[in-house]
């Protein structure tokens, strides 16, 4: 028996660690897919996978964009607003016709799918002070439509202005709070 190079002995121990966690991803998986049978009411059962990842708060509100009130766009102007993932995307055709903001995200990191994206829009009056904001939300909802088909690097959005907004908001901001892709 020949001695086994360094070299060697680390793709050994690679192969190994990967198929000890591919056996505990999949036991995890089953563990995840094993039908739960539900109280009648609804609740959850007893036994239901709870997951909470200590130190990590659980959100209490909606993700917000700083600066927003700090930004005073004129009357009938769509501003961008800064956030966290400004580097990965591109604001195209934004307008404000006084009750919606409309425009599109198109993702310029990579090509895959959009998971989530919101885009918040603030709303501001006649001398550029901030009144409030409105939101739109996008989830990839699957389909089992057969092959994939190549994935949406466009994601056309609509804010209205909120009721009690309406009427005094003549000027618009918009950022991307949450944008996941693959």
């Amino acid at each position: 028996m020949t001695p086994r190079s360094p070299f060697s002995r680390f793709r050994i121990m690679v192969t190994l660690c990967a198929v000890v966690a591919g056996a505990a991803l999949g036991i995890g998986i089953f563990a995840l897919s094993a039908p739960v049978d539900r109280p009648a009411d609804g609740s959850p059962p007893a036994a239901a996978l709870q997951v909470s990842f200590p130190g990590l708060p659980a959100p209490e509100r909606e993700a917000q964009l700083a600066g927003l009130d700090r930004l005073h766009p004129a009357a009938g102007q769509v501003l961008r607003a800064d956030g966290p993932f400004d580097d990965r995307f591109a604001l195209d055709d934004t307008g404000f016709d006084g009750t919606v903001v409309t425009g599109a995200v198109r993702v310029t990191s990579d090509v895959s799918a959009v998971l989530e994206l919101e885009v918040v829009a603030g709303f501001y009056d006649a001398t550029g002070t901030f009144l409030g904001t409105g939101r739109f939300v996008h989830h990839l909802v699957e389909t089992d439509s057969g092959p994939e088909s190549t994935p949406e690097e466009r994601i056309d959005f609509t804010v209205p202005v909120p009721a009690a907004l309406a009427g005094r908001a003549v000027a618009a901001a918009v950022g991307v709070p949450v944008l996941v892709n693959e």
